[in-house]
């Protein structure tokens, strides 16, 4: 395992920003991607932002990605951009919403346990 349980890194630089996907995996074995924005402040420092997602949710993370570039994609008038309410059309379509989405289904909360080892009797002399 890598520096801090990264398993899989690269780096892509836009304009400045820096983003950093990270494939890791924690103490007891669960899989998860990290993608990190950083970019410079006006302080020398720098700003970092990340994201988290595991990967039983990695399928409706990477869903709901793609519809966002689809939509990104065709050409849009500033008028059709800013609404926002469902149509009648859309309404009717009913399209599941990703796990974690607002208006999604209930998600079960993952419960981490952390079994420490009982400490070391102390040797009498």
């Amino acid at each position: 395992m890598g520096i801090r349980g990264e398993l899989f890194s690269t780096r892509v630089t836009c304009n400045g920003r820096t983003y950093f996907f990270n494939v890791k995996e924690n103490r007891i074995g669960d899989m998860f991607l990290t993608v990190v924005e950083s970019k410079p402040t006006e302080t020398e420092g720098f700003e970092r932002r990340s994201v988290v997602v595991f990967r039983e949710d990695m399928e409706d993370f990477v869903k709901a990605f793609q519809g966002a570039l689809s939509f990104m994609e065709k050409p849009v008038t500033a008028k059709k951009s800013l609404n926002y309410a469902p149509t009648e059309k859309s309404a009717a379509k009913k399209a599941k919403t990703p796990v974690g989405f607002a208006g999604s289904e209930p998600v079960q909360k993952r419960r981490i346990v952390v079994r420490r080892k009982p400490a070391a009797p102390e040797k009498k002399e």
